[in-house]
């Protein structure tokens, strides 16, 4: 065998080594999912499960069982469902940018069937400012692309509407960074 032949072949095996502990060190960073839906089944009484950010604030509220950041008060103007988009992208809240708007099942873990109409349908405790209206999710709906889903928090159902039409934004964000107590 030639020296450029084995050349390539000892560089091959080390990209191949390197691919190898790269992908290992990426499964060993990633978090547990496991660990993060056997928290999210708990059921957590309002006044432990949402903590108000006084670091941000006090505008931002910390979901414990979903490590999601919300609005603590949504504005309360309407939007259709593209500007709720560019609301929520554009949002600075409590001196931190990346907010957006939350997905269909995010914005459904806030409703507690429980609270009977006119609502609003969310855990006792809460510490949030909402309307008993229906939110925008960021979800459109497959078998109408016309249509997004959404969260009608006066009696807790979900439901797709028109995306043209004009309803309330309740924008969210990731709360990595956050320092978060067990619970």
């Amino acid at each position: 065998m030639n020296r450029q032949a084995m050349w390539t072949i000892g560089l091959a095996i080390f990209g191949l080594l390197a691919l190898t502990e790269l992908f290992n060190w990426a499964h060993r960073s990633a978090p547990n999912f496991t660990d993060v839906s056997a928290v999210a089944e708990q059921s957590l009484p309002g006044s432990d499960r949402f903590i108000v950010l006084a670091s941000w604030s006090n505008e931002a509220v910390l979901d414990r069982k979903t490590g999601l950041v919300w609005e603590k008060s949504p504005n309360t103007r309407f939007a259709n469902w593209s500007t709720a988009h560019r609301h929520c992208d554009s949002m600075a809240l409590g001196h931190h940018k990346g907010w957006r708007l939350p997905t269909i099942e995010e914005l459904a873990t806030l409703v507690d069937p429980s609270v009977p109409s006119p609502g609003p349908t969310l855990p006792p405790g809460h510490p949030f400012t909402v309307k008993s209206s229906f939110y925008w999710s960021a979800t459109s709906d497959i078998t109408n692309n016309a249509n997004a889903w959404g969260v009608g928090f006066d009696i807790g159902d979900v439901g797709s509407g028109g995306k043209s039409a004009i309803d309330y934004v309740w924008c969210v964000r990731d709360g990595e960074g956050l320092e978060m107590t067990p619970l």
